[in-house]
């Protein structure tokens, strides 16, 4: 099989993510269903939108029947992270010619920090390892929100704090962004402008306002910040 050794060298890095995106997966489907949504959205869903914490919000977005505009600037907020990310592998995914647009579309969190902490291996095709390791990677999730949104729509039970996952992934992500930092400061920021919005702003504007909050206090704060 051509490009045999890139995909076996990608499944074997990807096993942590697959352990990972089967749990949440299943999840979030099983999430999507039990607010009555037919359980095809999910796999539609994670292969055109594919952005884990983006899809437990819409969620939200979608029961509280919120408008476009406020859907459209949320999620440009949740997900600005990765332009950063794409930033920082401009190199890695010069030569990749026409697989580009998948690469940056497959570009989450988990596969991010795979492609910045694995070491270059010069036996590897590398375009097609990024590629294998991108499809991989979004295989996971398809299929455990797939299996976890037919279970959910055949299995009827008590869901209640299932929509915690999603804080439960943010925390973690939180606590492993502060082992990279080692700098607290800007977590208290989010963290006064989360209750302080959470305080004053309805419920509805909440995430848009304490996130604004934070930016501003960032860059008021910034000498401060790296110091």
């Amino acid at each position: 099989m051509i490009y045999s050794l890139e995909l076996k060298k990608a499944f074997t890095v990807s096993i942590p993510v697959l352990m990972g995106y089967i749990v949440l997966g299943f999840a979030f489907g099983l999430l999507l269903t039990s607010f009555q949504y037919p359980w095809y959205l999910a796999p539609l869903m994670s292969i055109f939108i594919y952005a884990g914490a983006l899809q437990f919000v819409a969620i939200n977005f979608f029961n509280a029947k919120v408008g476009f505009i406020d859907i459209a600037i949320a999620s440009w907020f949740i997900n600005i992270r990765q332009s950063f990310y794409g930033l920082s592998l401009l190199k890695r995914f010069k030569n990749s010619g026409k697989l580009k647009p998948y690469l940056i579309f497959s570009l989450t969190d988990e596969t991010y920090a795979l492609l910045t902490t694995i070491k270059d291996d010069n036996t590897l095709n590398r375009k097609y390892f990024y590629l294998f390791l991108g499809l991989l990677n979004q295989f996971y999730w398809v299929l455990g929100s797939t299996f976890g949104a037919l279970v959910g729509s055949h299995i009827k039970f008590n869901t209640a704090g299932l929509e915690f996952s999603l804080t439960a992934l943010f925390v973690v992500l939180c606590i492993e962004q502060y082992k990279n930092l080692k700098n607290i400061f800007p977590f208290l920021i989010g963290l006064v402008s989360s209750i302080f919005s959470l305080i004053f702003i309805p419920s509805d504007k909440m995430l848009i306002v304490s996130i604004f909050i934070s930016l501003i206090m960032m860059f008021f704060f910034k000498k401060g910040i790296e110091k």
